[in-house]
């Protein structure tokens, strides 16, 4: 029997490259998403999972469920046996959170706590979750290894995620027979190689890449450069980017780590390697073939200025290490929008 794996949030942009690897390196996945951030395809199932369906030549059982709904949680908890459960599903925006704190407080934690509620009462005690490295708040060092002290967040999301990192650590103190993963991302960007799932950001992105790559198809007419006087090599913001495929491969060693009954366990998912938006931007205009233009705005509440990953614990532990370089990265996020250069949605561009 193959081990039935819940993803939660499982037709958003991360989710639903999660499901690709969990299909394909022979796990059963049901995923519930309540769509905030994945668009509604035929039969009320998410565009993503529909398309991962006919590229992987599979079905893909999914529930439109909220967290925050607990009878339903209970019902699918009752209908299957789950060996484990992948949490991505979340409000996840920095600049939206600064303005609506109690919306994301209310979504991502209490969300939560019904999953972690749910999962006790019917005996599962193995989660990955879905954490970030917005909890290290301004680094103190660089690279951030998983040791970097935390909770010093600059945003209402990035504490959401340190108190559910939290939560999930006194259970696993509480209750010895639980096996928790947190996996901290740095910024995943890129898109599955056959340009069929990507990021599709509803509304203006809050993400650099699929800014840049909108820029690119035409869909927007520049790019706003948060700040060009942060003290790095040329007063833009770095960030450590990993390909979103690497990221979900991780999620699968994750899994794997939950078998060892190891406890409550901390990695961080990067490349070990910063850019800075500018050298972004250059990367994709090679991607592109298309000039990108932009301009300098002022700095964003709540950014820093570096961040990137010290990555070796997990290539130790979990035997994992990010494969895709920048180029790579780029090259698929491109094919991704040029097919789709109105997102799932896939009208023509205005």
């Amino acid at each position: 029997m193959r081990q039935k794996i819940l993803v939660t949030g499982g037709g958003g942009y991360i989710g639903s490259h999660c499901v690709v690897e969990l299909i394909e390196a022979g796990y059963h996945p049901v995923v519930i998403d309540n769509f905030s951030n994945a668009v509604r395809g035929e039969g009320d199932v998410p565009e993503s999972l529909q398309r991962v369906e006919k590229f992987l030549n599979t079905q893909i059982e999914f529930h439109e469920l909220d967290l925050l709904d607990k009878p339903g949680l209970e019902k699918i908890f009752k209908k299957h046996s789950f060996d484990a459960v992948m949490h991505f599903a979340g409000l996840k925006a920095v600049g939206e959170s600064v303005e609506q704190p109690l919306r994301y407080y209310k979504v991502n934690l209490t969300g939560t706590i019904h999953l972690l509620e749910v999962m006790q009462s019917h005996g599962v005690r193995n989660l990955v979750f879905s954490s970030s490295a917005t909890v290290y708040g301004d680094p103190q060092k660089l690279p951030i290894d998983e040791q970097h002290p935390v909770g010093g967040c600059t945003n209402p999301y990035g504490k959401t995620k340190y108190f559910i990192e939290e939560m999930i650590r006194d259970q696993c103190t509480a209750k010895k027979d639980w096996n928790a993963v947190l996996l901290r991302y740095f910024n995943p960007i890129g898109a599955h190689i056959s340009g069929q799932i990507g990021e599709d950001p509803q509304g203006i992105p809050n993400n650099l890449l699929p800014y840049v790559a909108q820029v690119a198809i035409g869909r927007r007419n520049f790019l706003n450069v948060f700040g060009n006087d942060y003290n790095t090599p040329d007063g833009t913001g770095v960030r450590d980017y990993i390909h979103v495929v690497d990221l979900a491969k991780g999620h699968i060693a994750a899994l794997r780590k939950l078998k060892d009954s190891c406890g409550c366990k901390v990695y961080n998912l990067g490349t070990g390697t910063g850019y800075s938006v500018l050298e972004m931007v250059k990367a994709m205009e090679k991607a592109s073939g298309r000039k990108i233009a932009y301009q300098i705005a002022p700095r964003r509440s709540g950014d820093i200025a570096s961040c990137y990953a010290d990555p070796s614990l997990a290539e130790k532990e979990l035997s994992w290490k990010a494969e895709y370089d920048l180029e790579r990265m780029c090259e698929d996020l491109w094919r991704w929008q040029s097919k789709n250069p109105t997102g799932f949605s896939n009208g023509t561009v205005p």
